[in-house]
């Protein structure tokens, strides 16, 4: 299957559901990127700041760019004037640089919160009881240029399916939770980004609204 293909084999899946596809693109030159917006893709995703300022330097305008890789407090600054999403928030310190910057740039940014779910270390994210300790903190209760529309988070890399539906069923519990117990204007629960591309059938299960599949949309080529 070539680009296109596999973009619309992903959509077809997805029809029916609340689950909507983010190719990410990281390592991928913009002429394949291209292949994908030409058949009518929107969203893409990036891993590395530089590699998504780059991108959307180069390529259309009416693209919502997503930030799904680790951020640094020191790097937000490059994707603040028009990143549409970072999923990967996963401290105070971040939120308030993210806060910040959304002031320079007259905007307000959205935000998911990361989780850590996983059975590994190596993975980043709050744990439950520091996301909710987060809520509490009246320093957050204060950023008015953020929007938390939702948590991410990352299955443990493995082939038992049921630790992974088990990992994504804790996240959709804690999401639910959030939805009906936190009433904060910077609090707007919308989104919940589970599933890469082995464990995707097992996210939309478990009321992923974002999937976020690299390797079977563009291949392994780079």
């Amino acid at each position: 299957m070539n680009i296109a293909e596999n973009i619309k084999r992903f959509n077809d899946e997805l029809a029916g559901t609340t689950c909507r596809l983010i190719p990410i693109s990281k390592t991928k030159p913009v002429s394949l990127i291209m292949e994908a917006y030409n058949s009518g893709q929107r969203i893409f995703g990036e891993n590395k700041v530089q590699d998504l300022a780059d991108k959307y330097e180069e390529m259309p305008k009416d693209i919502e760019w997503h930030m799904v890789g680790h951020l640094q407090t020191n790097k937000v600054k490059y994707i603040a004037p028009f990143v549409s999403l970072i999923h990967s928030v996963d401290s105070l310190k971040l939120l308030k640089e993210i806060n910040k910057q959304g002031i320079k740039n007259d905007r307000i940014i959205s935000c998911l919160l990361q989780i850590h779910i996983a059975d590994e270390t190596t993975k980043f994210g709050l744990s439950e009881t520091e996301l909710f300790q987060l809520f509490d903190d009246n320093e957050f209760k204060q950023l008015t240029n953020i929007n938390i529309e939702g948590l991410m988070g990352m299955a443990t890399y493995t082939d038992d399916e049921n630790q992974i539906d088990k990992e994504f069923k804790f996240l959709q519990t804690i999401f639910e939770n959030i939805k009906t117990s936190i009433k904060q204007p910077n609090v707007n629960m919308t989104e919940l980004s589970i599933g890469m591309s082995g464990d995707y059938k097992i996210a939309i299960k478990n009321g992923s609204t974002m999937i976020r599949i690299g390797t079977d949309i563009f291949g392994s080529r780079y």
